[in-house]
C-alpha cells in the first residue's frame, strides 16, 4: 500500500513539473468566476446586434 502512495506522489510531482516547464498556466487557486473584458464586450455586441435585428 505504501508503494502505491509513493508512486502517486512521484507521478503527481512529475506531472506538475512537466506542466510548469511546458508553459501551461497551472493555477492551484481554485475555480475562478471572473469574466474576461473581451468576452463581456463580445456578448454586449452580440446582444446589441440581436436587439437591432429584432426591431423593425
Amino acid at each position: 500500500m505504501w508503494k502505491m502512495l509513493v508512486g502517486f506522489a512521484i507521478f503527481a510531482g512529475v506531472a506538475l513539473f512537466i506542466l510548469t516547464k511546458a508553459g501551461g498556466d497551472v493555477d492551484m487557486g481554485g475555480e475562478k468566476h471572473e469574466v474576461a473584458p473581451a468576452a463581456s464586450a463580445m456578448s454586449a455586441a452580440s446582444a446589441a446586434s440581436a436587439a437591432s435585428a429584432a426591431s423593425p
